[in-house]
């Protein structure tokens, strides 16, 4: 199944190298950090800064997500149809896909209120989080299960052979 562990652009990162799941180092960092800041806004009696910050980290999720969604797009592309891990591979896309939209309407909640973390927003983003925890479990099945972009047993065994 050499198909889909070749990429369809170089953008996708080379064989056995595959960009995407390096990318979603930012949108899950800068995600998980504005669910920090949240609580600590919801805690302290000037949530101005917490508030700001967690709208600014919000705000650089999606922007990673939108580069990370083009990587994955590239790698979803290989898998062949009709398979399991296409229909993983399509269920981690609509969570992310989801994740992108609720982070979205957070931070548009958030855009009106800028003194603290109004409650539907922290809501909105604890929802998003859940559902990006499942996204992840199933690309590390993707990955580490199936090895979906990554080398094939041949080239992996080259690293195992003593000279």
């Amino acid at each position: 199944m050499r198909a889909a562990k070749v990429p369809r652009s170089i953008v996708a990162g080379p064989y056995g190298h595959p960009f995407h799941p390096v990318a979603v180092t930012i949108p899950i960092g800068a995600w998980s950090s504005s669910l920090v800041f949240d609580l600590l806004g919801l805690a302290v009696d000037d949530p101005r800064a917490f508030a700001t910050g967690s709208r600014w980290l919000i705000a650089i999720g999606l922007g990673g997500a939108v580069g990370a969604s083009v990587l994955g797009l590239l790698d979803f592309s290989r898998i062949p149809k009709g398979t399991p891990a296409r229909r993983t591979g399509l269920a981690h896309l609509v969570l992310n896909v989801t994740a992108m939209v609720l982070f979205s309407l957070s931070l548009l909640l958030r855009l009106s209120d800028r003194g603290r973390v109004p409650g539907a927003a922290f809501l909105l983003s604890v929802v998003a989080s859940a559902g990006l925890s499942v996204s992840g479990w199933l690309g590390g099945k993707l990955a580490y299960r199936w090895g979906v972009r990554v080398a094939d047993e041949h080239t992996q065994r080259e690293g195992f052979e003593q000279r």
